[in-house]
Parts: structure tokens; C-alpha cells; sequence
């Protein structure tokens, strides 16, 4: 069979893993792949069938001009790939159904608190999963107590905004003088200040964005990537074990964290989420895993749990097309290791591509 399905966000870091797991189906299945991105040369341009510019999705004629794609191409599905889609797409999936479209998407509710990085933190402590010490800050004075309440400058502590995605606005706040083996062997890292610099930040701006206060974890970080429908549920923890920009460049899957894995299923279940996605956790000075985020939408690195045996991408773009598939038929191979290497794509001044590594 062959599917026309439109993803967005050409230029996101996970494009490639996204055509990968479309492309490299079980079922032997084709996929003719239109891609669409606000940039207009974009890396998914050139490995799609099909690319569009389109909008910001805040613009009002995002929806108008995303409808004209979908009937030009005949698209059977959409596969959202970026955070600020998402919100918009969730609050408009009706529309979009109305278009006789699949939306490979949790439902508006579930993704606004899934995007909450504050309500996830409430949530958790709901189901009794886990949280780092934190509080909710809305201005400068309420910000400096906190960090000072957490240890400061005894302690590292973490800062980042409520609303944000990736590693977006995070800031580890430290009085801690760098050693000579960091300086001559540690990559420098932008998420690293002291109080005094980070307060600087604030000193002459009107507005206060809501911040997240919290303890530092200094353990492994896991990433967790679900496949959710009516009837079957699969969780993959894998740890991060390099990362580079808020990336995984080296990621293992690890099916013996049943602690991580029940923790999200109770997290799944409790925001409502469906099809693929995934949570972020991290352990603390105990070795006690502690969530710090969700991702209601396909991960950069989801293309790991592919190679290891379980394509939930594709998978959930067949649960949207009402073709689901029964998970008892996929074996998952722990320990698979998924290595990410640069690559690149030459484009002339035409915007024509000239090769590829």
C-alpha cells in the first residue's frame, strides 16, 4: 500500500529518523512524504517528495494555507513534529478532521498540560511519581529566595522557564569554580552561571516570565519514548548517555528500568496522551529517577526505538489512519545502542543539491 502522509517541521533535528521509520516500515509499506517547514531550504526538503513553506503557526493564515497543502497533495495524515504546531494543531483538530485528514495528535487538553513543564510537575505529584524539589517564581525576589532556599551557593541549583521546550532557558546556577581537569577537557557549556549573572538578565526588563525553580540532579538522564492507542500500551526507556545541544548523540535502550517505565504509564494514562511521545527523567543524588519534562509529540531520537525493534512512528501513523497493528508482534531488543554521526546536505545558490554525506 502507499500512504501520503505530510510532516511538519523539515528542519527539526528528528526529521531524518522520522523519514527513516516512515520509509523503513515492517509492513513493506510506501510512503510518499511531503514535508513542510517556515525555513525555505530546510534539510527534510531534500529528502521528502514533496516540501511547502508555510507560516509561522501563530500567523492567521497558518490553518488556511496548511488545508491548501493537504488537498494539493491528497494527504491521508499529519505528522506534527514541532512543540509550537502542536498547540495549535491540538486546538484545531476538529478542523483538521473536517479536512478528511488522520491527525497523529493527542487531543488540545492533553497537550497543554503536556507542554506544561509546572502542570506536569502537579501531575506527577497526583500519581505519586517522583518530582525534584521545586517552586513556581514570578519575579526577581521571589526567584533569588528560591535559589537560595535550594542551597545556593553551596548546591547547584536549576532554573527554566515554564513554558519552553528543549533546553530552552535552562540555566544551572553555580558557585562552583571550575576545575583544571573541566578546563582542559570539558566542551564549554552555555547553561552553566553564577547568581550574580543570571539576576543581570532581569535587571531592566518590564515583564517577569514564570520560572521553575528546582533541585540539581546529577544522575543519569532517560529518555522515554511511548506508543499508546485504546488497546496497547509499549514503554522504552533509554538513557542519554552523550548529548550535545539538548540532543542524544549516543542513547541506549534499558527495558530493566521498570521504575521509569511504570512511572510513565501512570503519567500517559493520567494526561490522556495517545499515539507516540515521550518523557524525559533524570536521577538524583539517590539514584531516584525524577521527571523533569514531556515531549506530546515525536522525539528527536524516537528513531532509536526503531532500530530497536519497535517502530512506534509508524505505528501511530497507522493507529491515526484506523490500520493499528498488534504490538505483540514486535520484539524489542534491550541494549540496542543508536549512535548519531553528523551529516549534511550541499545546496547551491539555486537551492539545488549538489550531494550529500
Amino acid at each position: 500500500m502507499e500512504y501520503t502522509v505530510l510532516i511538519t517541521g523539515a528542519g527539526a533535528p528528528g526529521i531524518t529518523g522520522t523519514i527513516y521509520s516512515l520509509r523503513n516500515n515492517t509492513d513493506g509499506n510506501t510512503f510518499r512524504l511531503v514535508t513542510t517547514d517556515i525555513q525555505e531550504q530546510p534539510v527534510g526538503k531534500y529528502l521528502s517528495d514533496a516540501f511547502y513553506t508555510l507560516p509561522a503557526p501563530e500567523a492567521p493564515n497558518y490553518m488556511s494555507e496548511l488545508k491548501k497543502i493537504v488537498q494539493n497533495e491528497k494527504v491521508q495524515a499529519i505528522l506534527p513534529q514541532t512543540t509550537r504546531e502542536i498547540e495549535i494543531l491540538s486546538q484545531k483538530k476538529e478542523e483538521v478532521l473536517e479536512w478528511g485528514v488522520a491527525l497523529v495528535l493527542s487531543d488540545a487538553d492533553s497537550i497543554r498540560r503536556a507542554n506544561d513543564k509546572y502542570l506536569i510537575l502537579k501531575e506527577c505529584e497526583k500519581n505519586n511519581i517522583p518530582v525534584p524539589e521545586h517552586s513556581l517564581v514570578s519575579n526577581k525576589e521571589e526567584l533569588k529566595q528560591a535559589i537560595l532556599e535550594l542551597g545556593y551557593p553551596d548546591k547547584k541549583v536549576v532554573v527554566k522557564p515554564r513554558l519552553s521546550n528543549g533546553q530552552r532557558g535552562v540555566k544551572i546556577i553555580t558557585d562552583q569554580a571550575m576545575t583544571l581537569d573541566a578546563y582542559l577537557n570539558q566542551k564549554p557549556s552555555s547553561m552553566e552561571t553564577d547568581l550574580e549573572n543570571f539576576m543581570s538578565i532581569f535587571e531592566n526588563e518590564g515583564t517577569f516570565p514564570q520560572l521553575i525553580v528546582s533541585e540539581y540532579m546529577p544522575g543519569i538522564e532517560y529518555t522515554v519514548d511511548m506508543y499508546k492507542s485504546k488497546d496497547s500500551e509499549v514503554v522504552i526507556p533509554r538513557s542519554r548517555d552523550v548529548i550535545r545541544s539538548g540532543i542524544s548523540f549516543q542513547t541506549t535502550v534499558d527495558m530493566k528500568r521498570e521504575d521509569i517505565s511504570s512511572y510513565s504509564s501512570k503519567l500517559a494514562a493520567s494526561l490522556g496522551l495517545n499515539y507516540c511521545f515521550g518523557f524525559q527523567f533524570k536521577l538524583d543524588d539517590n539514584g531516584v529517577p525524577k521527571i523533569l519534562e514531556s515531549n506530546p509529540r515525536v522525539q528527536g531520537t524516537m528513531v532509536a526505538s526503531t532500530m530497536a525493534g519497535f517502530n512506534m512512528i509508524y505505528l501511530a501513523v497507522m493507529q491515526a489512519l484506523g490500520e493499528e497493528r498488534n504490538v505483540a508482534d514486535y520484539i524489542i531488543k534491550d541494549g540496542t545502542c543508536f549512535k548519531r554521526s553528523w551529516g549534511g546536505i550541499g545546496i547551491d545558490a539555486e537551492g539545488n543539491e549538489t550531494g550529500r554525506l
